[in-house]
């Protein structure tokens, strides 16, 4: 019990996982700065998992809007593994959905929160600005109850290598689990960026039937030619 009664606050760490979390539009990305200084200031989070969110806003900040944007939309928007909307994970189409996104927005009408409109109280931001708004102890059993979706999310979001990972694994800490370090991917040098591809890479002339004549060329995908062996152009 002493456990509980001694929690950390994690009132702004809460707060910010939450904007992290919520789709990066110019005013989102305004403020990274703003919620790196939070996150360090509360230090209600390890060293390690700090460095993570420090390498996702480091991303976030870096790259171009069109493609921070579309980032987000094809990681969160296009498959229910990834999900941010918690009852898909648990409900998915079924009828019980309904009945408990009416529960849960209950809870916070009592809490005196009120969605805005088009909002949805499963939507994993808002639900953590509702537990941000809770104290230590009871924002933790909360948290807690969610783990198990947490985790399921953290899994998928590690398989596909994503930097939002870490916004998962800083979840599960705040919820009292163990979660694993996310890897923090090396940014390309500059040279690497900018290197030009050689002109027809993966094109051959070895192997054609008939090497005298003209040969039709076929342009393969890079990521098909990584995937396996570069064949010559057939006749």
């Amino acid at each position: 019990m002493a456990l509980f009664n001694n929690l950390p606050k994690a009132t702004k760490t809460l707060r910010v996982l939450a904007r992290l979390l919520s789709y990066p539009d110019a005013e989102l990305r305004g403020h990274l700065a703003d919620m790196r200084g939070a996150l360090h200031g509360e230090k209600a989070l390890p060293a390690q998992r700090l460095a993570e969110l420090d390498a996702l806003i480091d991303t976030l900040q870096r790259k171009e809007a069109l493609e921070v944007e579309s980032d987000y939309v094809e990681l969160f928007d296009r498959g229910r593994a990834t999900s941010l909307h918690l009852f898909e994970h648990v409900h998915g189409d079924s009828r019980d959905r309904g009945p408990a996104m009416i529960d849960l927005a209950q809870t916070y009408e009592k809490a005196g929160m009120y969605l805005g409109e088009g909002e949805l109280p499963d939507f994993l931001p808002v639900v953590l600005e509702f537990t941000s708004t809770q104290p230590p102890r009871e924002a933790r059993e909360f948290l807690a109850e969610m783990a198990h979706i947490f985790n399921a999310i953290f899994a998928a979001l590690q398989q596909r290598q994503s930097a939002y990972a870490c916004v998962l694994g800083a979840l599960l800490e705040l919820a009292g689990e163990k979660a694993s370090p996310v890897e923090i991917a090396a940014e390309e040098s500059i040279d690497a960026v900018w290197q030009e591809p050689v002109v027809f890479d993966g094109c051959s002339s070895k192997g054609q039937s008939k090497p005298d004549q003209p040969q039709p060329i076929h342009i393969v995908p890079k990521a098909q030619r990584q995937a396996r062996p570069a064949q010559g152009a057939q006749a």
